[in-house]
């Protein structure tokens, strides 16, 4: 019995690091089979800037893994976008009106989002109430629930 025992728990061992092996082995080959919209965001490399102290900071709320590094930061003539992403490859969406300089106060001057997706050159993400953001190194766009566009072009 405790041979048999013995016997199964190799087996069983030796399996789980045959499929681990060729897990790890696809993920390396660079074969992707997801379509964009449902792809895994990039993570940027470890050396990246940090996000700043807020959003790593409201991030936490949110179950964010490690330390969020910038994977994208737009300035405009208003504000300051960040899109950050955790080392699980997670992205989130922090803006503060005024830039990175101005006071930051949630829900005033700054807004925190989680489950940003990335959309071509750039990013999109929706808040609670239905406005949708679209960043990209140009610009930001914000369609608001009324149907209106706010378009935030990248200051020079």
């Amino acid at each position: 019995m405790v041979i048999a025992t013995v016997f199964l728990s190799v087996i069983g061992l030796s399996a789980g690091l045959v499929l681990s092996s060729a897990h790890k082995d696809q993920g390396q080959s660079g074969a992707a089979t997801n379509t964009p919209e449902t792809s895994a965001p990039s993570t940027p490399a470890s050396t990246a800037e940090p996000c700043p102290k807020e959003t790593q900071a409201m991030s936490q709320r949110f179950g964010a893994a490690g330390t969020l590094r910038i994977a994208m930061k737009l300035r405009t003539t208003s504000s300051t976008v960040w899109i950050c992403a955790d080392d699980n490859g997670r992205l989130f969406y922090h803006a503060n009106r005024g830039g990175e300089k101005a006071k930051w106060i949630e829900g005033q001057t700054a807004l925190f989002l989680q489950d940003v997706q990335e959309d071509g050159d750039g990013y999109r993400v929706k808040a609670t109430d239905g406005t949708l953001f679209t960043i990209t190194d140009k610009r930001l766009e914000i369609l608001h629930k009324d149907g209106t566009v706010e378009v935030q072009k990248a200051a020079d």
